[in-house]
């Protein structure tokens, strides 16, 4: 994600500056003293329109077409627009302007905005996206009444373009009632464009955050909301927030990331494991244990407390040999027993819980190799999980890499293969060459040609390649070499 979007507030100024450049340096001013208080990432948005061409010249100055007066009314000099956009940088915000034309872009790239955000009206103007694509800037596109399909297609546009660009979900009612906001569809659309930053441009009654805060729930990276200053002769609409009280709308975003605590990670604080460990269960004599027994199921009971270093009724294993005399009732102080059978379990739940957050489904018929190079003492940090799909003139595998996993360099006589990136990152090193691969990148691996890969958040790939022959793997390792194929494979055929 473009730094720029992470976890970005937009204040939309819109018109609301009234046409009035003193106006607007009051609202720029306020809202720069709140985002100095909170340290927050935020741009100021403006709009752009050249009204001399984007208004056909029949239309100019008729009261009875829609917005047209008010474009019109509210109208700023290019001059008077960098003024504004200047003290937003002195600030310390982000400027930001949404372009209705193509001569607007232009002036976009000569006040150096760093971001350009495209309307809902303009999300299918063909021409003036175009124009934005080219300027090479960060694009933030709302998709205000557009279908699935048409987001589809934006997207698209964007992608093979090469734009770095965000999508905010909106609903284009001003204000938008309860009924119309389907912030679920949020949900669809980071599923559906994992790739990109996603957020949410609000058209609510100002004083309602609840909105906001489900949206940030629902993992919104950036969002938006009209600002304006009411004074004693202007008057608000009913979407926009006062900048006199900007405060509360921004408290209710840190209240509830601060809920949500930190995308895709969970911290277990110590308070919390003390909590549980005043709950759970020790285990404890049932009848008299002698030192070098072997402890039996029967020969134990689980019930609270559960002491300092006891065992836990969750660590028991009736292979635990007793390092001491037990009498009956006594707290059992034996170690969890490490194995290399638990290890390996621990490591498959791994693998499915990364297939699982991915949704990738593999079925029933598939045999699974993990492949550790150096014992599987060491699997966590060399080796990979293989899952053979198909091996006949053809062949398919997917290969899971858990975090901070690699596999060591090698090559193949016989097989080429072809690998394609399902989920997370890549690191390949193919032939010298260092390729840092994302989902839905592919490279071919010719015969004879050293890789090796790795990851550092985990990754998920298909290889597809001619049949599969057993032997076909000579690393540069000559420790790995002199091993023999069961001793650095563990086959399983049923997890």
């Amino acid at each position: 994600m473009n730094e720029r979007f992470k976890d970005l507030i937009i204040f939309e100024m819109a018109n609301n500056h009234q046409g009035n450049v003193s106006h607007g340096l009051k609202i720029i001013e306020k809202l720069g003293a709140a985002v100095h208080k909170y340290g927050i990432n935020a741009a100021v948005k403006f709009q752009y329109r050249d009204l001399d061409t984007m208004i056909h010249p029949d239309f100019i100055g008729r009261p009875d077409v829609k917005h047209i007066p008010r474009f019109l009314s509210t109208r700023l000099s290019a001059d008077e627009f960098f003024t504004m956009v200047q003290a937003v940088r002195d600030a310390g915000m982000q400027t930001m302007c949404t372009p209705f034309d193509e001569v607007s872009v232009d002036l976009c790239m000569d006040h150096g905005i760093d971001i350009i955000k495209i309307a809902s009206c303009s999300a299918m103007d063909w021409p003036l996206l175009e124009k934005i694509a080219e300027s090479k800037k960060p694009v933030i596109v709302s998709t205000g009444g557009k279908s699935f399909s048409d987001i589809d297609k934006i997207y698209s546009f964007f992608t093979h373009r090469h734009t770095d660009f965000a999508m905010l979900h909106c609903v284009g009612m001003y204000p938008v009632k309860d009924e119309d906001v389907q912030l679920d569809c949020m949900d669809r659309m980071k599923n559906r464009y994992p790739d990109i930053a996603v957020g949410y441009s609000g058209h609510e009654d100002p004083k309602d955050f609840s909105i906001v805060k489900m949206a940030i729930a629902k993992g919104a990276d950036i969002v938006e909301r009209h600002v304006g200053l009411a004074t004693d002769t202007i008057k608000l609409n009913a979407y926009s927030t006062n900048a006199d009280d900007v405060d509360g709308w921004i408290e209710a975003i840190l209240s509830a990331r601060k809920i949500c605590g930190q995308k895709n990670v969970k911290n277990i604080p110590q308070s919390e494991l003390i909590s549980m460990d005043e709950l759970a269960r020790g285990c404890y004599a049932a009848v008299a244990i002698k030192k070098g027994d072997t402890i039996k199921r029967e020969d134990v009971f689980f019930a609270m407390p559960c002491g300092r270093e006891q065992t836990t009724s969750g660590q028991f294993s009736p292979a635990m040999v007793a390092t001491k005399d037990y009498e009956p009732r006594e707290a059992i102080m034996e170690k969890p027993i490490v194995s290399l059978i638990k290890d390996t379990r621990s490591i498959i739940h791994d693998v499915k819980g990364m297939l699982y957050e991915a949704k990738i489904v593999v079925g029933n018929e598939f045999e699974l190799e993990l492949s550790h190079h150096y014992g599987m003492q060491h699997f966590r940090h060399y080796g990979a999980t293989i899952i053979n799909v198909i091996n006949r003139e053809y062949c398919k595998k997917l290969l899971v890499i858990l975090p901070g996993q690699q596999h060591p360099m090698h090559y193949h006589k016989i097989k080429e293969e072809t690998f394609q990136v399902l989920y997370g990152d890549m690191t390949l090193v193919l032939d010298g060459e260092v390729r840092h691969m994302k989902a839905g990148e592919v490279a071919t691996v010719e015969r004879g040609v050293p890789h090796a890969f790795s990851s550092v958040n985990g990754c998920i790939f298909e290889e597809v390649s001619t049949t599969h022959v057993k032997n076909d793997s000579y690393y540069d390792d000559d420790k790995i070499s002199s091993l023999d194929i069961m001793e650095r494979k563990t086959i399983l055929t049923d997890w």
